[in-house]
């Protein structure tokens, strides 16, 4: 009864404009299904609740500055190894008969991931060099006003990765085009289990993305 008192007692005397802070803002609490999927993809969760809470202290800010610096690094070395071997295979010509790359849908695939990867590159290093001059006030303010302000910084941190994926899936597409317009038959085999090994990957990605977003979603829902 004694620990209980001692806690209403402190609850209480708690300072109500800390507590003011670390409540979510209105703006932020109704959001659009496009907003709870890019908040997932960028932040981990479909809400933005821990994310505001975590802005409350410049130790967390600097937590969240890291792991998002780290991302975008990752999303860079990505995107320039895409760009170089892309560059290659758009450049150069077969260097055997049996796996002709150079035919018109596989090199105007190659050349397409070769632009997204520039794309890339470009938005990975605009959103580090704004994570560089962001502090914990101003994300505060712009996330406090809302709707294309929320929008405008969850891309700002999906955008990138969104072009690396996409990327990738053009270069695969086109290694996959011209593996089974191979005449080897060996080629052929080599790149039907290639495709099933990239099918298996990525429907294995997307169930768990899929599951940690629902069982996200409801945690969220069982706070409220």
């Amino acid at each position: 009864m004694a620990s209980l008192r001692y806690t209403q007692s402190y609850d209480a005397t708690a300072d109500p404009r800390a507590l003011a802070e670390e409540q979510l803002p209105e703006a932020l609490r109704r959001t659009s299904l496009l907003t709870r999927i890019l908040c997932f993809l960028a932040l981990g969760r479909p809400d933005l609740e821990d994310h505001w809470k975590s802005l409350q202290s410049e130790q967390a800010f600097e937590t969240i500055r890291t792991r998002l610096w780290s991302i975008l690094a990752s999303t860079i070395t990505t995107a320039g190894v895409l760009l170089a071997i892309s560059g290659v295979f758009v450049t150069t010509g077969s260097p055997v008969s049996y796996f002709d790359y150079t035919s018109p849908a596989p090199h105007c695939l190659l050349f397409v991931s070769l632009m997204l990867a520039m794309i890339a590159m470009l938005t990975s290093g605009s959103s580090m060099i704004r994570w560089v001059h962001a502090d914990r006030h101003w994300t505060q303010e712009q996330l406090e006003l809302g709707g294309y302000f929320v929008l405008s910084y969850l891309l700002s941190i999906v955008t990138p990765m969104f072009f690396v994926a996409w990327s990738l899936h053009c270069f695969v597409f086109a290694m996959l085009i011209a593996g089974f317009s191979s005449q080897s038959m060996v080629c052929r085999v080599v790149t039907a289990v290639w495709l099933v090994t990239y099918v298996v990957n990525i429907g294995t990605i997307l169930m768990e993305t899929m599951w940690k977003y629902a069982t996200s979603l409801n945690h969220t829902r069982y706070r409220q």
